[in-house]
């Protein structure tokens, strides 16, 4: 039996702001050094995260290699398993350099604590990671990573998103959601799309002057999309939702179009009409600038992603 092959794709230490020696600290805000001792902690548990994952792996017949996200530039190729650990954010990016070949597990090495939400809820937001694609946490990952090695759990099936620009396909797949609009946020985006299947237009175009167009998977939708009005969606759809945001007076009869599903089989073509734009690629890490005149379909045709979910997701 061959020994099998894991990428370890960790979540760096520096995102958190670290508490460095002040000579005038005795005139710090009381606020301020409990929000960093909070920084403090979060790096603290990550970094313990890491290593007993790591310690764990070391007792396996596996061959692993640990590699901080940001040092992620060429595709993933030649492992059997990739094993993020951070939150959704680290898987997010690990997505973007895999193909349907490899499958990937969420370890949420620094799960938010209810308890120390509720007590600072009234000096700052101590939320910390959602995870909520992570099949894992420091608690179960031996459990769930002896199932994947003994072939007793498999990966589920996460639809993504296809982007074509004018006719080049970005190499970028979508897992939770593009957003297409100007840079500047204070700007007003204008753009036309319509919904078409096997050529055919399913609906009649549909003229916007608004703050931008958001498309999500049904990954995607309990994030940005549900925070902007959209609904959940069974995590295994291969549909799409898309809603435009903030629209400037649309038509009665446009009104019902802002919002909608685009069916695994159909797909949405968006006419650009300002002089610049940027598609943002499941969050602002991924950006492709487009102008006047472009054009851009979206559908669910990417390659799926292989991912060990929660069993909540499924049930």
């Amino acid at each position: 039996m061959s020994r099998r092959r894991i990428l370890l794709l960790l979540k760096p230490f520096d995102l958190y702001p670290s508490r460095q020696p002040n000579p005038l600290s005795h005139f710090t805000n009381p606020k301020t050094s409990q929000v960093l001792k909070y920084l403090d902690n979060r790096r603290a548990v990550h970094k313990d995260a890491i290593s007993f994952c790591q310690n764990i792996l070391r007792k396996k017949f596996v061959h692993w290699e640990p590699v901080f996200r940001s040092n992620l530039s060429q595709p993933i190729r030649d492992v059997d398993l990739v094993v993020t650990i951070g939150g959704d954010g680290t898987l997010l990016q690990a997505s973007h350099f895999m193909d349907d070949s490899i499958p990937v597990l969420g370890v949420n090495s620094d799960p938010t604590q209810v308890e120390e939400v509720e007590e600072c809820n009234y000096e700052f937001d101590a939320t910390r990671s959602t995870g909520y694609l992570c099949a894992a946490a420091v608690k179960n990952f031996e459990h769930i990573l002896d199932g994947i090695l003994e072939g007793r759990t498999v990966p589920n099936e996460l639809s993504r998103m296809s982007i074509t620009v004018n006719t080049d396909i970005l190499s970028t797949h979508a897992l939770n959601d593009v957003l297409i609009a100007h840079a500047c946020p204070a700007t007003v985006s204008r753009f036309s799309f319509r919904i078409r299947k096997d050529g055919q237009s399913c609906c009649p175009l549909v003229n916007c002057r608004s703050s931008g167009l958001r498309v999500s998977t049904a990954a995607g939708s309990t994030a940005a999309m549900l925070s902007a009005g959209g609904f959940s969606m069974p995590v295994l759809s291969k549909d799409l939702q898309y809603k435009v945001r903030e629209p400037i007076l649309p038509r009665v009869d446009d009104s019902v179009l802002m919002h909608g599903v685009v069916k695994s089989d159909e797909c949405m073509n968006v006419s650009w009409f300002c002089k610049d734009g940027v598609i943002y690629i499941d969050g602002s890490h991924i950006v492709h600038s487009i102008q006047h005149g472009d054009t851009i379909e979206l559908s669910s045709k990417a390659p799926i992603l292989k991912v060990f979910l929660p069993h909540h997701l499924l049930s």
